[in-house]
């Protein structure tokens, strides 16, 4: 369509302006708006028309702008970002331009930001592993190819340097091609800067592709900051062949964000404040992730956000729970505690963690290594619980058991260094040596065959006159795995 100039602008708004008299103008078409005396224009998109008016959403702020003065021009065209394998290893503002001094990017293609859906016939189910290198997240609740498995954690918490750290040390075993997309939203300054200082100074940087968007920059390109993330991963993934990581932090301003623009079109809110469509928004970012039928490349989506007070009910977590497959939850608990990274094994969930492991892809043990870990850890925690209320004394034998194993399982299996990498099979031998504090006739959810293969003749046996268990000592620091 031919480009039209309007200076009918009814209202503004906070970042909206409404527009009258428009012809032909569509949802999501890109917006130029000039106010005299500025060097260059603004830009905006259309955000909603009907019956001649359009509602303009501003990428910048409206400050300056009168209905008098503005004029407005639709392009014909949605937002686009020009996409090329050369971001690699580069840093981009919220609104995809070059941030980090370097020279422009020669696009290969322009892309629509919003993406293209996926036919679920061509969708492929996700069913190969991505190592993270963090014990707690490889062993007992996998993250897999094509997955979406948001980080559920609370203000104050760690999500930040775990965010840093599955950046660091992700990679795929089979030798692929793995590239990180990484954005942030709504952060402060400081927490930029300590993205961009951990990605260079680890050397993760020439895989990754960084989107900053601060606290500071317009609400509104903090809308369209993860689509450009996500259309980059996109390209990277399903024309370059790459399987690609794509991390979000914090989806909670995210939120937030369209929680302002809601108010500002003077909305009815839905829960909490937050826009009724709210879960149609969210499902557009995270539907994103998954792997098709004869492509190479995948994109699996690990979105971070803080839960307000700490609340599961709360829109956001509630919301994102009911569209991806799983989650991991980040225990202020075991924060205190000064486990890192304080995963809690227990809250958290992979629905897809079945799929990605086994012969071939991690280890033939690690289903049952998993599931008795986690009875184990379950049934110790249970035990602690119950020694606050009668006291240690009262306490069996193997339940004595069950509580150092609840102990050293959060303080050599969970928690492990900020900077340590452990391989799959590091953490599956760690897994052995904890189960050696307990009754060998315990371990029920593991076959006879597999202990005698990694605990050998360690492992505790119940003694024949009576309930004495032998159990053995685990020295400081991490447990040494088997050769």
């Amino acid at each position: 369509m031919s480009e039209k100039e309007y200076t009918t602008i009814s209202d503004i708004a906070g970042p909206l302006l409404v527009v009258d008299g428009v012809e032909g103008a569509k949802y999501e078409e890109l917006v130029e708006v000039n106010v005299p005396g500025e060097k260059g224009p603004r830009f905006g998109k259309v955000l909603d028309t009907a019956k001649g008016r359009a509602v303009v959403q501003m990428f910048d702020s409206t400050a300056g702008m009168t209905a008098e003065n503005t004029r407005v021009r639709f392009k014909g065209e949605t937002l686009k970002l020009g996409v090329s394998e050369d971001m690699l290893g580069r840093v981009f503002n919220g609104a995809g331009e070059v941030a980090d001094g370097g020279p422009a990017i020669v696009p290969e293609q322009r892309r629509d930001i919003g993406g293209e859906p996926i036919n679920p016939y061509s969708r492929e189910f996700p069913n190969d592993f991505i190592q993270t290198g963090i014990g707690s997240i490889d062993v007992m609740n996998t993250l897999v190819r094509g997955q979406k498995l948001p980080i559920f954690s609370g203000a104050g918490l760690p999500h930040a340097r775990l965010a840093a750290q599955i950046a660091r040390q992700a990679s795929v075993k089979d030798g692929g091609e793995f590239a990180i997309v990484f954005a942030t939203l709504g952060v402060s300054f400081e927490e930029a800067e300590y993205f961009r200082r951990e990605f260079e100074e680890a050397g993760a940087l020439e895989r990754s592709v960084l989107f900053i968007n601060t606290a500071a920059d317009p609400v509104v390109e903090r809308i369209s900051t993860p689509r450009m993330a996500l259309t980059t991963a996109e390209y990277l993934a399903f024309e370059k062949g790459k399987h690609v990581l794509v991390i979000l932090t914090d989806l909670t301003n995210y939120c937030e964000a369209l929680r302002e623009v809601s108010a500002a079109r003077k909305e009815v809110p839905g829960r909490r404040g937050y826009p009724g469509y709210l879960y149609t928004d969210l499902s557009t970012l995270y539907e994103r992730a998954g792997s098709v039928k004869g492509k190479q490349g995948t994109i699996t989506q690990i979105p971070i956000l803080t839960m307000p007070d700490d609340d599961k009910t709360h829109p956001v977590p509630d919301l994102t729970g009911y569209i991806t497959e799983g989650q991991f939850v980040v225990s202020r608990e075991l924060y205190r505690k000064g486990v890192f990274p304080p995963v809690d094994v227990q809250g958290s969930l992979s629905r897809l963690w079945s799929a990605g492991v086994g012969e071939g892809k991690t280890r033939a043990d690690h289903k049952n290594l998993k599931d008795q870990l986690f009875a184990s850890y379950a049934t110790g925690r249970e035990v602690r619980e119950l020694a606050v209320v009668l006291g240690e004394a009262s306490l069996d034998d193997s339940d004595r058991a069950h509580l150092k194993f609840a102990e050293a399982f959060e303080k050599e299996f969970v928690g492990q260094g900020e900077y340590e990498n452990r391989s799959v099979e590091e953490s599956l031998d760690i897994g052995w040596e904890l189960l050696k504090l307990l009754p060998r006739n315990t371990l029920k959810r593991v076959k006879p065959a597999e202990i005698d293969q990694y605990m050998g003749a360690e492992a505790p046996e119940k003694e024949e006159n009576g309930d004495q268990v032998s159990v053995p000592e685990v020295e400081a620091g991490a447990p040494k795995s088997k050769a």
